[in-house]
């Protein structure tokens, strides 16, 4: 299918301002029911305050809800920023194209019927979509719920959910694929008391998709965290430019995203396919761009609250102070469990403390003890010396029930108060009992409010470090940045990376041709392309076999060699720890029998003859091919378990050397690989190396890779030789670009 939508850019950008923020609004279908669909929108627009001008549009009627009608949008004869279309399918496109007589510069077009019907569906929507790009014309839909401006007053909808009370202006924005969830969160803000700025669901996404409705909210200067609903996404690039917006704004997305599909994995020849599903590129996307991914719709507002009222802490640090010693123990196991530092105070400051509290537990958390309830000037003392002294990202407080004392909480609301003052750059909360206006008048001065110090701590985790607990954990010492792993193009500052040879490996393909590669045809490209495979020869008779076996040292691993044969153990192509010629060569005649009585459709082209090589860890390294996001790379434990431990980390490609690092150590068997039981730790330089190659080599071949594995490589000690590869497989395809 063509894409036809016009390409994103500054332009684009600039029509998005008469979508949001339009100075005239027309409503094509308009309804003198104010309860129908066509009647709604022009309801909102009279009575919830919307300044500009409004025309019903409406063939049937002199007048509608008590305003003049006109029988077209091109009969107005003004500029006309917005027109909503709320007629039925079959009306669309002659809606459209008076749309673009009249010079319409944006459309919601709220009808339904359209792709999600079917083949004569998609067909009339890509009609629609190839006339608003023809007039210039932005379209939002069709089949969805429209947008609020809440700043604005402008309720291009028809969800019911504006009827029942309006939300407050606020510096959160919405924008979701689902026009039912978006409506039921417009009513989760409002009941939680959370204001909203944007809102926008974009349905069929014929034209604008929520990549640009989110890249507009993150350049909106009255948005400071956008929540995002995500049920897909065709235009991965366009998602992750998006994203990046946000993130060089200082904007926090926080996202929801539904609809696990696995794509492929059934029918995949090989476990990367399989096990880098779409969910696992999704998290390293997130990831990378700092966005902060809910599981859950109670999440969704928290993190979201959460941001908006405090920002995202500088780093991945934070002071817990106390007046309960075993509450203080909870939360500094939280903590290591959201992946949060909680480090010392100086013996110094320890000493300051114990002489205002000599009972206090002074080393982080801080337990002031439940003298403070006495001596309440304590607080203040206790908590300057403990900001003072740790560069915290984050700070706690746990007062207990204090917040619930009308004596007390004065002496909390100073405390707080004081310390936003003084320490501006630190994200401060509060965990305590507290009455929903209290609440209200902390949080407006940008100190977070808790109930419960678990959800506190995961919540400050979150915004500090993102939530990586299903891709497993970041490595240690990579940055601890809101935004995540270092990103940009560095893998080049990894040893052994030849652009040269990378390029003159691609350009071998060009004469394999297509289709899955030999085992020997993979390992002679990646050898090429710098890649440390295992020493092999391929034989094609008995003399050849001897020649081979005279220049390798037993004990012997041999392998059917054939395009047609992906997983060779399946047929009996695969022997290993063959001790000595003679076992070789009975070896060779009754493994090339095996085969072709299992496979007689299958082409031979003979059997690969290597060194049994030892010790190590077996891992894979794989390239997959994301129908949204391109080229990903795999990184995991290998060998013959490697589906059923199914643990790995994925990047889209391309990736940075700190990215290389961070895969290898945020998956569950990173122990495993940093030695355990006297042995030695496996060469993570080298492994980031042939990371790095990989990635650099799947770049360099481009549309026409279909996928990649390497598998197993052994992973060993730097002292053994670092990592070398043992199998791979290579399939190359025709070219993936767009006709």
């Amino acid at each position: 299918m063509v894409d036809i939508r016009p390409d994103p850019g500054a332009g684009a950008r600039l029509s998005l301002e008469r979508l949001f923020s339009p100075r005239s609004l027309a409503i094509v279908g308009a309804s003198s029911n104010p309860d129908k669909i066509g009647g709604i929108p022009l309801r909102y627009a009279c009575g919830f305050g919307f300044a500009g001008d409004v025309y019903p549009v409406n063939p049937n009627a002199q007048t509608v809800q008590g305003m003049r009608a006109w029988p077209s949008l091109a009969a107005i004869g003004q500029p006309i920023d917005l027109a909503v279309l709320a007629v039925p399918a079959a009306a669309v496109e002659s809606a459209v194209a008076d749309a673009a007589a009249a010079g319409v510069a944006n459309l919601i077009v709220f009808s339904s019927g359209f792709a999600e019907t079917g083949a004569d569906g998609e067909a009339a929507q890509q009609r629609i979509a190839r006339a608003c790009r023809d007039a210039g014309i932005r379209m939002l839909g069709p089949n969805c719920l429209g947008v609020m401006n809440v700043r604005r007053h402008l309720y291009a909808t028809f969800s019911p959910a504006p009827a029942s009370g309006l939300v407050e202006p606020g510096r959160i924005a919405l924008a979701s694929q689902s026009g039912a969830f978006g409506a039921y969160a417009y009513a989760m803000a409002r009941e939680r008391g959370i204001g909203l700025s944007l809102w926008a669901t974009t349905g069929n996404e014929a034209d604008l998709q929520l990549a640009d409705c989110l890249d507009w909210m993150a350049r909106d200067p009255d948005t400071d965290v956008v929540m995002v609903y995500m049920e897909g996404c065709r235009d991965g690039a366009r998602l992750c430019e998006a994203f990046e917006a946000a993130r060089e704004r200082g904007k926090t997305v926080v996202a929801i995203k539904v609809g696990s599909t696995g794509l492929g994995a059934q029918a995949a020849a090989s476990h990367t396919a399989a096990l880098a599903g779409d969910e696992r590129v999704y998290d390293a996307v997130f990831r990378r761009h700092g966005v902060i991914r809910a599981r859950t719709i109670t999440d969704f507002f928290g993190f979201a609250h959460a941001a908006a009222t405090a920002g995202r802490p500088r780093r991945a640090s934070i002071g817990l102070f106390t007046v309960s010693g075993g509450v203080g123990a909870l939360m500094a196991d939280d903590a290591q469990e959201a992946g949060l530092d909680v480090p010392a105070l100086s013996e110094a400051t320890q000493q300051s403390i114990k002489a205002l509290v000599p009972f206090a537990a002074t080393r982080n958390p801080l337990d002031i003890t439940g003298q403070v309830t006495s001596e309440p000037g304590l607080l203040t003392q206790a908590a300057d010396l403990m900001l003072a002294d740790g560069q915290y990202g984050s700070w706690i407080a746990f007062m207990a029930a204090g917040g619930a004392s009308d004596k007390f909480w004065p002496t909390l609301e100073r405390l707080m108060r004081g310390l936003r003052d003084r320490y501006p750059q630190t994200v401060l909360a509060l965990c305590t009992l507290l009455a929903p206006a209290r609440r209200r008048e902390l949080e407006a001065q940008g100190v977070l409010v808790f109930a419960d110090p678990t959800d506190a701590i995961r919540t400050l985790g979150v915004l500090s470090v993102g939530d990586q607990r299903a891709a497993g954990t970041a490595a240690p010492g990579e940055d601890d940045r809101p935004d995540g792993a270092g990103r940009g193009k560095d893998i080049g500052e990894g040893k052994g990376i030849d652009a040269q040879a990378i390029a003159d490996a691609a350009d071998q393909l060009v004469a394999i041709g297509t289709g899955a590669m030999s085992e020997a045809e993979a390992l002679r490209v990646l050898a090429r392309a710098g890649v440390p495979v295992v020493p092999h020869e391929v034989v094609t008779d008995e003399n050849g076999l001897d020649g081979a076996l005279s220049r390798i040292a037993p004990p012997f691993v041999l392998k059917i060699v054939s395009r047609d044969i992906a997983h060779k153990s399946d047929v009996g192509g695969v022997a290993l720890d063959v001790r000595d010629a003679a076992q070789a060569r009975r070896v060779f005649t009754s493994m090339r029998q095996a085969v072709r009585a299992r496979r007689p459709d299958a082409r031979i082209d003979g059997v690969l003859v290597a060194p049994m090589v030892g010790g190590g860890i077996e891992c894979l390294v794989g390239v997959h091919r994301d129908p949204v996001f391109g080229l990903v790379l795999m990184f995991g434990l290998g060998g013959i378990h490697v589906e059923l431990l199914d643990d790995v980390s994925v990047r889209p490609l391309p990736i940075s050397r700190r990215e290389a690092l961070a895969m290898i150590g945020e998956i569950r068997g990173s122990k495993v690989l940093a030695g355990s039981r006297g042995q030695a730790p496996v060469d993570r330089d080298a492994l980031a190396d042939l990371l790095g190659v990989v990635a650099a080599l799947a770049e360099r071949i481009g549309e026409r890779l279909n996928g990649l594995e390497l598998n197993p490589v052994l992973a060993r000690p730097a002292a053994e030789g670092g990592c070398v590869v043992l199998d791979a497989l290579l399939t190359i395809g025709e070219s993936h670009g767009t006709e």
